[in-house]
């Protein structure tokens, strides 16, 4: 059975056929009307509609996958910061226009589920993969199912506390570990670096000056080039991510953490400061297994994947 499945951000709507495989037939992208919700409804009909014209054999549903707290119906977008939507009634405004059974998912648990079904959590029962973008996205998949809380909108893991008092958080609390371990939080400190006078931001401060703007393509560039400091920004990121790892192991016992998202591109420059944290905030270290940390399989495409097979387990 095929199913559609799509993944709304705040530049673009991706969305593609996917098997029951997890394989892609087909994909299209057009731009997000990210501030306009009247018009995202249109774009993201059209594109269903485009794809299902098109699929080889009969799609069976469609899922949604967009940032945001979700109710637990799955029918109700309740905050998307990002996009502008508060108390949006999303799953039916687009049934209205669709002649497919549709389902919303927050995107991270859409790319969380595709990463446990298809990619790097294959195998295990128990899962939690962190995204390293904006922000920090989380997704938990307990005894083989996906955990969305009682309200829906569990494993925001994002806002796991790292430092009492620490910086403001979009949530309204302080602290919570993607102020710290976000790709955009270590592409802030990098800037810093890069405005300073002292030694330690000079490579930074050479490419900041061959386009204007510092940009996370080049803090990674100096990261692969072995610049010191921007080595020690990435180990901080991963030293706070691991405390929370601690934190939320001793909660879920996950066998094993799937990180995505840009800064996970990094790999091990990533994950060997993100595995010697973890280590050092497990619960009874040396008395239990340890979980696994491992970079995620799909990059881009791990929303639209998921979304689809959730959207098809949907209707069985």
């Amino acid at each position: 059975m095929l199913a559609i499945g799509i993944d709304i951000g705040g530049t673009k709507i991706a969305g593609a056929v996917v098997s029951e495989s997890g394989e892609i037939l087909d994909e299209l992208r057009v731009p997000s009307p990210a501030q306009d919700p009247d018009q995202m409804i249109i774009e993201v009909v059209g594109l269903i509609n485009q794809l299902a014209a098109k699929a080889p054999e009969k799609v069976v549903a469609a899922g949604v996958a967009a940032a945001g707290f979700i109710d637990a119906d799955q029918s109700t977008i309740l905050y998307a910061p990002n996009l502008k939507w508060r108390n949006e009634p999303f799953r039916d405004r687009l049934k209205a226009h669709l002649d497919l059974p549709v389902f919303i998912e927050n995107d991270a648990n859409a790319a969380g589920w595709a990463e446990f079904k298809f990619g790097a959590g294959k195998g295990a029962k128990d899962m939690v993969m962190l995204t390293l973008g904006t922000g920090v996205g989380g997704a938990v998949v307990a005894d083989y199912k996906l955990r969305r809380g009682g309200f829906g909108i569990g494993g925001e893991l994002g806002h796991v506390r790292v430092v009492q008092d620490g910086r403001q958080c979009g949530c309204g609390r302080k602290g919570c570990v993607e102020q710290y371990a976000s790709g955009s939080a270590v592409l802030k400190a990098a800037k810093k670096l890069a405005s300073s006078d002292g030694p330690a931001g000079e490579r930074l401060r050479q490419l900041k000056k061959e386009s204007g703007e510092l940009t996370g393509h080049q803090v990674y560039q100096a990261l692969l080039e072995g610049d010191a400091a921007t080595r020690e920004l990435v180990n901080q990121a991963g030293n706070y991510l691991g405390q929370a790892m601690g934190s939320i192991t001793a909660v879920l016992d996950p066998q094993v953490f799937v990180i995505g998202g840009g800064l996970s591109e990094a790999g091990e420059l990533i994950l060997d400061p993100i595995r010697q944290s973890y280590l050092r905030e497990l619960p009874a270290r040396g008395f239990r297994p340890e979980a696994r940390i491992v970079t995620a399989k799909f990059s881009n495409q791990a929303g639209v994947i998921g979304a689809a097979d959730l959207a098809r387990e949907s209707v069985g």
